[in-house]
């Protein structure tokens, strides 16, 4: 199988504006809460940089409900390889409509590849409020088709990773459960969400 990561090709149409961080909403402790827990991950491997691929992978959001329904701030694109971001490296996402491809978000940054399956995890229970996703080969060989696992056919970052991710909520009830799934068609790949960022982070981390 070949082996696919988060090369920041974004691959839904996006309607970005440049402004600088200061304009967008969020405040410090926004974007350091998220990025405390960006540097477990980083740490320990799950967010990083693959030197043989050349290219950074990972990323990591939490939903901001007060500025607006559906906000969150993610990391941005292609900053999977520092090792230390600050609000320059976050943008705020406004809006996701999955049916048009379509990703309307702000910051001096465009937001992660994988923004859209981070709206289609927050859309599926106002309860979570946090969404990883990593990198890690030994636990995707291990809990593939274990684990709620997405279809092999289907790709990162697509309107039909987040029908896929619907589905299983809807038909698995383990992943309610687990908050952890493996995306089948995107090697070493996996998501965790949870109420908030510290119980995201303990589910890889455990």
């Amino acid at each position: 199988m070949a082996k696919f990561v988060d090369e920041g090709y974004i691959k839904y149409s996006s309607e970005h504006v440049y402004v600088a961080q200061h304009e967008l909403g969020f405040n410090a402790a926004d974007w350091q809460t998220v990025e405390k827990s960006r540097q477990v991950l980083f740490e320990a491997a799950l967010i990083g940089y693959d030197p043989d691929l050349q290219v950074g992978y990972g990323n990591i959001s939490k939903r901001l409900s007060r500025i607006g329904e559906g906000v969150f701030i993610i990391s941005g694109t292609q900053t999977g390889h520092l090792p230390r971001l600050n609000e320059r490296h976050y943008a705020l996402v406004d809006k996701v409509e999955v049916k048009a491809n379509k990703l309307w978000s702000r910051g001096v940054v465009q937001a992660s590849s994988e923004a859209m399956t981070h709206a289609a995890v927050y859309g599926l229970s106002t309860d979570i409020n946090a969404v990883v996703h990593v990198h890690h080969n030994g636990m995707w060989k291990q809990y593939l088709n274990v684990l709620p696992t997405t279809s092999t056919d289907v790709p990162y970052g697509t309107p039909e990773m987040a029908w896929e991710i619907e589905r299983l909520y809807k038909e698995d009830e383990r992943l309610a459960r687990t908050k952890l799934l493996v995306m089948g068609g995107h090697q070493d790949g996996l998501i965790s969400f949870g109420e908030n960022m510290e119980e995201a982070v303990r589910i890889l981390m455990n």
